[in-house]
């Protein structure tokens, strides 16, 4: 049954099939194979999806959405660019530094590349930034939307593995501002090779009056992140809060959400949502016969006969795991994969919680790989390019965040430091 499961997903992946869809298509001929009564997949749909920590997802997707129709992302930006944006390479390490901060309230990369990149694209190519490089910095910044709290990825990932939602998030922190520094470095040091960005803190705002612009945006993180740890509400609620403080500050504060764009953006909101929760959905069954068939102790004991140390059977999973993440969603292949890999991980006395930032790292790289990376096409149309123009600069970008990862692999106290100081034991 496990193999017929597969070999067919793996078909229809071959044959361009929507990634959920081919997983939903190789759940059914796995129900089929193995004469379970076709009720189980209603009742496992509706299962995977009936988790109170999902509701987070919609709220913060909607999040992302209404801070980039009100406002709010405009002013961030005015903000990190007062900030950093006075050195050479500035407004390129402005775009970096900018979707740190959006990455803290919006939780997903796609809604930073939009909000983040319909700005700063198109001023870093009139700075003289070639526009591929432009797109690419861009695409590469916003990963960082899945990996600094909120993050959709980790979500999914403490679901789908019974983790702390609250821990996973302060775990994100550390290794976030690992891979920004690292990335506002090498675009740093690409303008200074490439004689770029003297000019680029021209019309720059000076810090204070940046700051009583954009106070308001700031705050939007502060509370979010401070009433996760200071325990005023749950991961779940604070998408919540997001959410009205999004509305109140964009439509009534701003003044630039309309009742029309507030619509557009639900309608927009609405659709992201469902196809998440499509694959959540269809994830959901696959897991449940692949468990049922013994799948998971299987790979375990496969996998302690191939790596004997910890060391090799984190660098193997990250292999895979790069992989993966090119050809397949980050939202199914955590559904899919987290339940399977972290027993193994457990076996050779990986945390759980370190376990989960290497994947939603390692995965998230998929979103600036070809052929699947969604930042990437959502750059493009924010720069107007065909993909293969961004292939050549991204390469660098893609370099210093598997570096990156490499240090957030093997270095734990990075990721753990900060979750036991929040949460000491």
């Amino acid at each position: 049954m496990s193999q017929l499961m597969i070999v067919s997903m793996l078909i229809f992946f071959g044959l361009s099939v929507p990634v959920a869809v081919s997983i939903g298509l190789a759940s059914l001929a796995g129900v089929g194979a193995s004469g379970l009564p076709w009720l189980v997949v209603a009742q496992q749909l509706f299962a995977a999806l009936d988790k109170y920590p999902l509701v987070a997802i919609p709220f913060f997707i909607l999040a992302g959405n209404l801070m980039e129709a009100g406002g709010i992302s405009e002013r961030m930006v005015e903000f990190a660019k007062s900030v950093v944006g006075g050195i050479q390479g500035g407004l390129a390490c402005t775009c970096v530094l900018t979707c740190m901060i959006f990455a803290a309230v919006a939780g997903s990369s796609v809604a930073t590349t939009f909000a983040v990149g319909a700005i700063l694209i198109p001023a870093m190519i009139r700075h003289g930034y070639p526009a591929p490089f432009a797109a690419s910095l861009q695409a590469s910044a916003a990963e960082l939307g899945v990996i600094i709290p909120p993050s959709i990825p980790m979500i999914l990932f403490a679901v789908s593995t019974d983790t702390s939602t609250g821990e996973l998030f302060i775990a994100g922190v550390m290794p976030g501002i690992l891979i920004g520094v690292a990335l506002m470095f090498y675009v740093w040091f690409y303008a200074k090779r490439n004689n770029l960005g003297k000019r680029d803190g021209e019309g720059r705002l000076p810090l204070w009056p940046a700051f009583k612009s954009a106070w308001l945006a700031l705050l939007m993180p502060v509370i979010i992140l401070g009433g996760i740890y200071g325990g005023v509400f749950t991961p779940t609620e604070a998408s919540v809060v997001a959410v009205m403080y999004a509305v109140v500050v964009g439509k009534f504060i701003y003044r630039r959400l309309s009742f029309k764009q507030l619509s557009d953006t639900l309608h927009k909101s609405v659709v992201s949502t469902a196809v998440i929760m499509f694959v959540i959905a269809n994830a959901g069954i696959f897991s449940f016969l692949l468990n049922r068939a013994g799948i998971p102790d299987a790979l375990g004991v496969w996998l302690a006969q191939i790596f004997d140390t910890k060391f090799t059977f984190l660098m193997g999973v990250n292999a895979a795991l790069f992989v993966i993440g090119m050809f397949i969603e980050t939202s199914a292949s955590i559904v899919v994969l987290a339940p399977l890999l972290l027993p193994v991980a457990l076996k050779f006395g990986v945390e759980p919680v370190h376990f989960g930032i290497i994947m939603v790292v390692n995965l998230a790289l998929g979103m600036i790989t070809p052929p699947f990376g969604v930042n990437l096409f959502a750059a493009c149309a924010v720069a107007k390019l065909p993909l293969e123009r961004l292939i050549k600069p991204l390469v660098p970008f893609v370099g210093v965040v598997i570096v990156c990862l490499m240090v957030i692999t093997y270095w734990p106290g990075l990721s753990l430091g900060l979750r036991d100081l929040v949460y000491a034991k």
